[in-house]
Order: structure tokens, then C-alpha cells, then sequence
């Protein structure tokens, strides 16, 4: 049985953080995650999230303070020998849905859309990845009408490299993670608003460790 423990740590907001614990059990994955108010004034229910993941199929999200579930469905299907992977997300407590497909033409091209029955809105977004190392995504999004840009490079094995900005909300951000399956991994992310006369950059850092039982 292999576990998943991760943290993760907001400077932005005073510090605040969030820790995760995932256990697979067969091809079941458990999930149960915690932020600081669960513990600032004694053991609480407050900001305790359990989840049941089966990976490419579904997912189950409860929010135990709340109440409130959130589920996902994901299907894959042929058309002309290329596969469509099809997401389908509903939050009960905004009666929310959100479609999502994905179109993959090969390993190096694929275009996604993502559709909110509530609002209408439509994001479209095109992947291109170049010699599996350094990959590009322009997205553009129909209500906003303005494209967000996104580019990332593979360094050092399990090293990755991304920069991204917003063209509606001017958020310039840089992001250095490392995702290994045997070692822990992080997660570092810096973003300012260039917009704000007072361009104070936010941080966020996360880890991931993965624990053989």
C-alpha cells in the first residue's frame, strides 16, 4: 500500500497551510485534507475535506464542514483513432456543472474546451509540446475575451520550469516544481500583479512526500 502526505504553506495568507493525506488501496485512492482552522482552536471539523478517487474514472469530493459534495466523471472515447478524454463536474451546494474535453492528435498536439452549464462561459486551450521538453499553451477564454499564455520547460529529469500570464487580470506568475515518484517533490510558485501600483509578489510552496506501507 502506498501513501501520499502534502503540504502546502500560503504566505500570502499569513502563513496559511494545508496538509493532505492520500492512501491507495488497490486501485482506490483515499484522500483526507486540513487546513490550520482545523487545529488553531482545538480539534475541529473546520476545513476537513475527504475525497475517493478511482484515477480516470471518477472522483468524490465532500466538504465536512459544509456538507457539501462534489463529484467527477471521466471517460475516454475513440474518434478516428485519436482519443477524446471527457470530464464531467458537478458541485451540489452551487449547483454547479462543468463540462471538460480534452482532443489529443498526437503526443506533441492536443485542444481542450471547458464549458459552465450556470454562466455559459467557454475556455478553449491548445497545447503543443516540442521535443517532449519545453511545451506551449495559449488559452483564451469567450467571456473575458482575452487570452491567457502559458510556457513551461522539462530541466534536470523531474525538474520543471513555467511561466504564465493573464492578459484580463495582468498576473505575471513563475512556478518551479519537481515531480518524482520516488523522492518527495515541491512545488514553488511566485505571481505579481502588474497592475497594482504596490507589485508585492505572492508565494506559495508545497511538498509531496510518497510513503511506501
Amino acid at each position: 500500500m502506498k501513501a501520499t502526505l502534502k503540504g502546502k504553506y500560503d504566505v500570502d495568507k499569513n502563513g496559511g497551510g494545508v496538509a493532505t493525506v492520500a492512501v491507495n488501496a488497490a486501485d482506490v485512492k483515499l484522500r483526507a485534507s486540513v487546513t490550520e482552522a482545523t487545529f488553531v482552536n482545538g480539534p475541529s471539523l473546520t476545513g476537513l475535506a475527504l475525497a475517493v478517487e478511482k484515477p480516470g474514472s471518477f472522483i468524490v469530493d465532500y466538504n465536512v464542514p459544509k456538507k457539501d459534495f462534489r463529484f467527477q466523471f471521466m471517460n475516454t472515447v475513440r474518434v478516428g483513432e485519436r482519443p477524446l478524454n471527457l470530464t464531467y463536474m458537478h458541485s451540489r451546494g452551487d449547483n454547479r456543472t462543468v463540462l471538460d474535453g480534452t482532443f489529443v492528435f498526437d503526443p506533441a498536439n492536443k485542444v481542450s474546451a471547458n464549458y459552465a452549464l450556470d454562466s455559459g462561459n467557454c475556455k478553449l486551450k491548445y497545447t503543443y509540446v516540442h521535443k517532449g521538453l519545453t511545451t506551449f499553451e495559449p488559452a483564451y477564454d469567450v467571456a473575458k475575451n482575452a487570452w491567457d499564455f502559458a510556457v513551461s520547460r522539462r530541466v534536470y529529469g523531474d525538474d520543471t520550469l513555467k511561466a504564465s500570464y493573464q492578459t484580463s487580470s495582468k498576473v505575471l506568475g513563475v512556478e518551479w516544481s519537481r515531480n518524482s515518484k520516488h523522492t518527495a517533490g515541491f512545488k514553488i510558485v511566485a505571481s505579481v500583479n502588474l497592475a497594482e501600483e504596490f507589485k508585492a509578489p505572492k508565494l506559495i510552496a508545497e511538498t509531496t512526500w510518497n510513503i511506501e506501507m
